[in-house]
């Protein structure tokens, strides 16, 4: 890996005209010391039999074909739940703390979040909200968490509110109401004093669960907070799991389930080490099982050092390739949900995903990730609506053996604090560094202390100046506020792949962006409705993302559209158009490969109406489509749309047949008067392949439908269409429907989807999900 760095390091220099001491001669030295080396191991391993023995224990096959690993771990804690369940709805009126204790990897988060979405809590408590607390939080941090849980703004709208007003609001919405608020991995009684001031006490049976890995910590505390103890597994209970993770409903074939109780037994009733040991055996061979066991009992340690055993142990059965991949979790902090998007495009950046002529790098990468989850290492936090992964986070454990794993390995440094600058040195010089508060490097040129410095994340909120080394490839400052002095200064770092900034004061690039020829990712955030991009943009040939994440995208310069070259890459685009200026044709003919693309109109409010046709049937390669604010105008679709997303364009409901021709359309999400009018009546046989259907913030009153229509629908989400009168009965008849959910429509569309529940259970399908929040109450179902 070494050798690796130093060859790309002496390339890079030479191409912005440094010549260092090392050169590339130097580097082939290496190598060729390091194929000496190679082909003594291989003889060793050819020849000697007890080292190919140990060797054939990491013959690793493709997770698809050796184990159906499930999406959702089983965990045998009925009786758990239960009593959890039991003290929560029960006992005095008073704010009362129900404490889960027991040793990391034990399963704390897992009984809590069995408890906090089961239906009986669902429908005890009005308010619900869940903040993970962790070794290293903030007071501002903390209120976010919950406020987000309970009015489901997004955490970007919070940060320029103070930590008083944050308190104020979060009491204000608990006040009068009967709340459930989980505080996940506590570890000091300093954060619940930080909170206790917020959470009123209206003796109505407000509960406060908290999961913690300290025995004590609850004796500091002034409310009753009898400690609930978890217990570990029985031996049974981590067999089962393990059958269950490995083959599902078939169970463990006969010839494998001595060596798989053996496993299981090993574990030591700890949830987390049979889900790890899951991972190892669904990517090794059957043969090599009895080596796995023989790995796993060689030595007598603790529990928590047998799961950083076990945790070595997957690590080293990874493919190369996602082994910095793994560690790159290390960057982010171990109680953050990480988005999937942005993570897979930062290891694009890097250089972690490996091109093949079939595949796309994004696809590739995502193929990485699911192999990642599949092996148990990963868990899926969020899903998207078409089933896939939305966000994704590690057990803490897992975390904390990344950290430690990327220390060793010289993979990241993580700054804390300035004692973690001041003792690096230039041996130690790592080639990517995390600051999780940015004042740490305010006083620090980072040209000196990092002269190698690959990539930079930081993610604390601040404003200042850095001097940055030259080779950077990733510079993420999206939660640092620069003004335009800034943006000058980053055209100057010609290596950078990906690049995340948070602009305030202008809204245009400056053109010396294409300085960046090397630029695959740009993200944006700041209070402008849209960024003008410079015509120079058109010469960065590499760029495959173009993403603006708060309400609003990048406008394209429309001067001399015919003869500047194509964004042959561009594959996800945040677009900000005038549909009056007929450009946008002209502008999408020179983006051939998007897949995502979101739309609105430059300044991101309706003006007037429109009028015209605005065309998008020239993508081919089109996927997801989302736009905004086009009132007054018809639109084309490509045929292979996957997913639609319309808000704020008042159609007629007439239209949207249109639409229901599309025949690969999987997602339609209609938000906000995305059409206009009382009655959809749908016709003949549409929404061949629609599986997710979410209306939100319509008006209309009818809604018409036949047997035929959505033949393959899954979900269907309905949120504050208070006007419509019910909900067709015959859309029970899908055979494919699992869940039905309403939030916020009157009592006739309730008690329209209670008689589709009535009728389906009368037929003896009771698998259909019925979740409904009415007006003003809690959800119940």
């Amino acid at each position: 890996m070494e050798a690796a760095y130093k060859a790309e390091l002496v390339i890079d220099w030479t191409l912005v005209g440094d010549e260092r001491e090392c050169c590339l001669d130097d580097v082939a030295t290496d190598i060729n010391l390091m194929k000496t080396e190679a082909q003594e191991m291989y003889g060793s391993i050819s020849y000697d039999g007890e080292t190919k023995r140990v060797t054939e224990t990491f013959t690793c096959v493709s997770s698809q074909v050796i184990a159906a690993t499930k999406n959702k771990d089983f965990v045998c804690l009925d009786d758990e739940v239960k009593t959890i369940t039991d003290r929560l709805t029960g006992g005095s009126r008073k704010l009362g703390v129900v404490p889960i204790v027991g040793m990391p990897g034990l399963g704390k988060t897992t009984l809590a979040n069995m408890v906090y979405s089961s239906p009986s809590v669902k429908l005890h408590f009005h308010i619900r909200a869940w903040c993970t607390v962790s070794q290293i939080y903030s007071t501002h941090n903390l209120l976010v968490q919950i406020l987000h849980s309970i009015d489901s703004r997004s955490p970007e709208q919070y940060p320029e509110e103070n930590e008083g007003d944050l308190a104020i609001k979060l009491k204000q919405a608990l006040l009068r109401n009967r709340y459930l608020l989980v505080l996940d991995d506590l570890w000091g009684v300093e954060a619940w004093n930080l909170l206790e001031k917020s959470l009123p006490d209206d003796a109505n049976g407000s509960r406060i669960l908290i999961t913690s890995r300290l025995q004590n910590l609850f004796l500091q505390f002034k409310l009753d907070s009898k400690a609930h103890h978890l217990r570990p597994l029985t031996d049974e209970e981590s067999w089962k799991l393990l059958q269950n993770k490995l083959f599902g409903k078939e169970g463990c074939p006969a010839k494998l389930s001595g060596v798989g109780f053996q496993l299981a037994k090993s574990c030591r009733g700890l949830p987390l080490t049979v889900i790890l040991v899951a991972g190892i055996l669904a990517t090794t061979d059957q043969n090599c099982w009895q080596e796995v066991a023989k790995s796993l009992s060689s030595s007598i340690v603790l529990d928590d050092e047998y799961c950083m055993k076990t945790l070595e142990l997957s690590y080293s059965h990874l493919p190369g390739d996602l082994k910095p991949c793994l560690l790159y979790f290390s960057a982010f902090r171990a109680d953050k949900n990480v988005p999937i998007r942005r993570l897979l495009w930062l290891w694009i950046s890097e250089g972690f995903v490996q091109k093949t002529e079939e595949k796309s790098l994004e696809d590739v990468a995502d193929e990485y990730l699911k192999d990642l989850v599949d092996r148990s290492l990963v868990m899926v936090s969020e899903h998207r609506t078409r089933g896939g992964a939305k966000a994704c986070r590690l057990h803490d454990l897992v975390h904390e053996f990344c950290v430690e794993k990327a220390k060793e390995e010289n993979f990241l440094h993580i700054i804390h604090s300035q004692n973690d600058l001041t003792i690096l040195t230039i041996p130690s010089n790592p080639h990517r560094v995390c600051d999780q508060n940015a004042r740490n490097l305010m006083t620090w040129d980072l040209m000196l202390l990092f002269p190698n410095l690959r990539s930079l994340l930081l993610f604390k909120e601040d404003a200042f100046s850095l001097w940055l080394p030259q080779l950077l490839r990733v510079l993420d400052l999206r939660n640092l506020k620069f003004d335009a002095h800034f943006p000058m200064v980053v055209v100057l770092l010609v290596h950078l792949r990906y690049l995340a900034l948070y602009i305030r004061g202008i809204n245009s690039i400056p053109p010396e962006i294409s300085n960046l020829s090397r630029l695959q990712t740009f993200l944006v955030r700041g209070y402008s409705r849209y960024f003008l991009l410079p015509k120079t943009i058109w010469n960065i040939k590499t760029l495959r993302h173009l993403y603006y994440t708060t309400n609003g995208g990048f406008a394209f310069p429309v001067e001399n559209l015919e003869v500047s070259p194509c964004l042959d890459h561009l594959d996800t685009l945040n677009l900000a158009i005038d549909p009056s200026s007929q450009s946008l044709q002209k502008i999408l003919r020179k983006l051939p490969s998007i897949r995502r693309l979101k739309c609105s109109i430059t300044g991101g409010v309706r003006i007037g109406n429109g009028e015209g046709i605005l065309e998008f049937d020239c993508l081919s390669q089109l996927e997801s489509l989302n736009l905004s604010y086009f009132k007054g105008y018809g639109f084309k679709f490509p045929r292979n749309l996957k997913k639609l997303t319309l808000s704020d364009n008042e159609q007629p409901w007439s239209e949207i047949s249109t639409i229901g021709k599309l025949p690969n359309l999987q997602v339609l999400k209609l938000d906000h008067q995305a059409f206009a009018g009382e009655e959809w009546e749908m016709e003949e046989g549409e929404f061949p392949s629609l599986r997710v259907l979410m209306l939100a913030r319509l008006d209309f009153r009818r809604w018409i439908a036949a047997s035929d229509n959505f033949p393959r629908l899954e979900q269907l989400l309905l949120y504050n269409c208070r006007k419509l009168e019910e909900v067709p009965s015959c859309l029970g008849e899908c055979p494919t429907l699992e869940a039905i959910e309403v939030g916020r429509c009157g009592e006739s569309v309730v008690s329209s989807v209670e008689k589709i529940q009535q009728e389906q259970m009368d037929m003896g399908n009771e698998d259909l999900k019925i979740a409904i929040e009415k007006c003003g109450d809690a959800w119940i179902g």
